[in-house]
């Protein structure tokens, strides 16, 4: 339950008429042995979140667009707006529209944005430059204002369908390593190189699906030293306990861990700067008060995961330099509610 010690809510930049979030000044709650702080609510199904290394500005993508919260000024704005309204949703069973997804960073001064409000095979991967400061009074950059526009993955021979729902995204100085979920059959982790500053051609890398004969890959991260793609392997929506923890070589994608984890459908990985540590988000579609925030300890060929906090479905989640975890929740809307449930919340350094 959330105790709100100030009830202070700062409405943020408005859209299209419509208010599309609010920072919660101080909120927090207990569960299990974990404190965590409200930092912004009134989110429409967050589905990324990524810190940026320099300013430590969280950008957060959501149904409406990907918003900008920073943390020094307890301030929050629309930093990307002007998405098209969704006509592709995610689920079965309880159906979602999604906007922006994947979060991620290409150096210091570009933004990576895969997108999931378009149909498979239209789908777009947006790199948006964008100002190195935290601005009030800033404009938001219109989704189709991006300084590169990377796809679609049309529909052919390495894609029955095309590609679409880019999910997770994973950064390294050479290369981008974005997670896809059009092609049911292969689950695609796309890929792009950088060179001199630039994205190169978005493609198809490494078939998950076929390497491990489990759905859809969502979660995405690199680990420590870079030497292996970690993906969250999320299994079907209806089945519980399929999700798998896969490790992949970055050279030629040849697949190198694959591990049972118990976990429903894991949408988001992250290592502790640190302490090395592996945490992941369990959404947990069948059974949703399953979800929450787990430890991942790796013991050879053995995934222990250890519950650290129960979440009403999380969905991503990045640390920022000083070890803080920032996760996103889509939270269940309240029956008659015309707020959105979804919040940003923050748990303090010590993970």
């Amino acid at each position: 339950m959330l105790s709100f010690s100030h009830s202070t809510l700062i409405k943020s930049a408005c859209f299209a008429g419509i208010c599309l979030a609010s920072l919660v000044l101080a909120a927090t709650a207990d569960a299990e042995d974990l404190k965590y702080k409200v930092r912004v609510t009134n989110l429409e199904n967050p589905s990324g979140v990524g810190v940026h290394a320099g300013t430590g500005d969280v950008f957060v993508a959501s149904r409406y667009g990907v918003y900008r919260y920073n943390p020094a000024a307890k301030k929050v704005h629309l930093e990307i707006a002007g998405y098209p309204e969704p006509i592709d949703v995610y689920g079965k069973g309880p159906m979602y529209n999604i906007g922006p997804l994947g979060i991620g960073f290409m150096g210091a001064e570009h933004l990576v944005v895969g997108d999931g409000s378009r149909i498979d095979g239209e789908e777009l991967v947006r790199i948006y430059k964008i100002n190195p400061e935290y601005s009030d009074d800033a404009e938001p950059i219109k989704e189709d204002a991006a300084e590169f526009t990377l796809g679609p993955i049309v529909a052919g021979e390495a894609s029955a369908k095309g590609e679409g729902n880019f999910y997770g995204v994973a950064s390294t100085d050479a290369a981008i390593y974005i997670t896809c979920n059009g092609d049911d059959t292969k689950g695609w982790v796309a890929k792009f190189d950088i060179a001199e500053g630039k994205p190169g051609e978005l493609t198809p890398f490494i078939a998950t699906k076929v390497a491990t004969e489990v759905d859809a890959p969502i979660a995405i991260t690199m680990n420590p030293d870079g030497s292996q793609i970690v993906v969250g392997q999320g299994g079907e929506v209806n089945m519980a306990g399929d999700s798998l923890l896969t490790m992949y070589n970055p050279a030629d994608g040849t697949l190198t861990k694959k591990l049972a984890t118990g976990l429903n459908d894991i949408c988001g990985l992250a290592y502790s700067p640190k302490t090395g540590k592996l945490y992941a988000v369990d959404f947990a579609w069948v059974d949703p008060t399953q979800g929450g925030l787990f430890e991942l300890v790796i013991d050879g060929e053995t995934v222990t995961a250890n519950k650290l906090l129960g979440l009403d479905k999380p969905t991503a989640l990045a640390f920022d330099a000083n070890g803080k975890l920032y996760l996103t929740i889509f939270g269940t809307q309240e029956e008659g509610s015309e707020k959105s449930p979804g919040q940003l919340i923050a748990i303090d350094p010590g993970l």
